[in-house]
């Protein structure tokens, strides 16, 4: 008999909420990538969402400045 891993009851999620001065605000390329601005890793979305809230608030008046939450896993 072989023994089978079994699958996690629960998985966890990771975001990450990161952002900078893009070139163009319509578009995603940052003016220096080696400046982003890490806001940091997350488990759960909710977390992410008042972290890109709280960056985005202090760079309210800087259109160019740009926060976003992408989903690793």
């Amino acid at each position: 008999m072989t023994e089978t891993a079994s699958a996690p009851t629960s998985q966890k999620n990771l975001f990450i909420v990161f952002g900078g001065k893009v070139i163009d605000t319509r578009g995603r390329e940052f003016v220096d990538p080696k400046k982003v601005d890490v806001r940091g890793f997350f488990e759960n979305h909710d977390d992410a969402v008042n972290a890109w809230r709280a960056a985005s608030q202090l760079n309210v008046d800087d259109a160019f400045t740009k926060y976003v939450i992408v989903r690793l896993w």
